[in-house]
């Protein structure tokens, strides 16, 4: 997938308008937002969340991508500018990515 001019805010506020549009024409009831609905209405609706996203150039933030779908996904950062990220950085990040325990939010098991 490609994301350009994209910004997570405007997605977001794209898909209240939408389904405030269904509930305006009586075609949903504000009881059946759900949040699996509300993912449905996103531009990425039908796509399964990132579950880890590279982010280069050494910037620590997200950078108004993927607001609501980066909710559970693992962060991976590096100094390395997009132009020079190279398979051997990608590795680096799945090698690191593999041996996380994902919690999804919950409380990790000891």
């Amino acid at each position: 997938n490609f994301a350009f001019n994209y910004g997570g805010r405007t997605e977001i506020i794209h898909a209240v308008k939408k389904l405030c549009e269904e509930v305006g024409h009586g075609r949903l009831k504000v009881d059946e937002i759900t949040e699996d609905l509300f993912g449905n209405y996103l531009y990425s609706g039908g796509m399964p969340d990132p579950d880890l996203l590279i982010r280069p150039s050494g910037e620590l933030r997200i950078s108004n991508f993927l607001l609501w779908q980066l909710a559970y996904t693992e962060l991976w950062f590096t100094r390395i500018l997009w132009p020079d990220f190279q398979r051997e950085h990608f590795l680096e990040a799945v090698l690191d990515y593999q041996i996380r325990e994902r919690r999804f939010g919950g409380i990790s098991k000891l």
